[in-house]
């Protein structure tokens, strides 16, 4: 067994996660879900400017993650 092989999966797994969330916001977006778009988030809207920073939703993807992350540590 190469010394890399658990590396390489860890990136393999991480980059499928990344596809997975990047398509589930892609969908959401353009059925008008809008998963990722919750109460408190910033949105500033200007003439032919749009600003948006997502900090509520960064703290519960955050919650989410942690929670899933202190489970799978558990083993």
């Amino acid at each position: 067994m190469n010394s890399l092989d658990p590396l390489a999966r860890f990136l393999i797994v991480t980059g499928l996660f990344v596809l997975f969330i990047g398509l589930l916001m892609l969908a959401s977006s353009r059925l008008g879900l809008g998963l990722f778009r919750l109460p408190g988030d910033i949105v500033v809207k200007r003439d032919n400017f749009t600003f948006y920073f997502p900090w509520v939703t960064g703290i519960v993807i955050s919650l989410v993650l942690s929670l899933i992350l202190g489970l799978l540590g558990r083993r």
